[in-house]
């Protein structure tokens, strides 16, 4: 979900449609700049109400992801997983498909038509509101992403989770020209690591 509003906007948008139309067709454009045959790459710096705070870096090219932090990385080439713990040396093996591989993340699944969309035109640059219709007590309430409005590159994104915002600002993005073998896993680099594989647990 974080990297879901990150992307450019396009330069024009069809005067005749609602803004909650402009809006969601800016949506699922960026959408398919994200998860598109192209790939992206980006460096992100996260601040959850100045408690937690990490940086790193993430691509994605169709399914294939991968990021690197202080403490976690991961390597997904679209069939395997594999979770890195820095600080246990550990390394989790899952099928890439497997929402046990994250099960935080995996809570925060949501249908496109649950999200009321909106956006405007600042002086800071393009925003993008999207909030959930029917949001819970807990998980994601609200997303908003900063576009610069002269490269439509992503500054910002804020998200709202339960009663607090999480922060994460964005630079070096980079769409397209992303080579499939950064997503394959450096195994000689995990040597003395403790692989566990979970495959056969879905």
């Amino acid at each position: 979900m974080l990297l879901l509003c990150l992307m450019s906007f396009p330069e024009t948008v069809a005067q005749n449609t609602t803004n909650a139309q402009q809006a969601q067709h800016l949506f699922n454009r960026t959408f398919q700049m994200v998860f598109g045959p192209q790939g992206s790459a980006l460096h992100y710096e996260v601040n959850i109400i100045g408690i937690y705070k990490t940086a790193g870096d993430i691509c994605y090219k169709g399914k294939k992801t991968r990021y690197n932090e202080s403490r976690y990385a991961s390597w997904d080439d679209g069939v395997t997983a594999y979770m890195v713990d820095k600080k246990k040396k550990t390394v989790e093996i899952y099928k890439s498909d497997s929402d046990k591989k994250n099960n935080y993340l995996s809570k925060f699944k949501y249908n496109m038509t649950d999200f009321k969309y909106s956006w405007k035109n600042t002086q800071e640059g393009y925003w993008l509101s999207i909030n959930v219709k029917n949001a819970g007590i807990t998980g994601i309430r609200e997303i908003i992403g900063l576009i610069d409005s002269n490269t439509y590159h992503p500054k910002s994104l804020r998200i709202k989770v339960a009663f607090f915002w999480t922060t994460v600002k964005i630079s070096n993005f980079k769409s397209g020209n992303i080579p499939d073998q950064i997503f394959e896993f450096p195994s000689t680099s995990f040597a003395n690591y403790k692989f566990t594989d979970k495959r056969d647990e879905d």
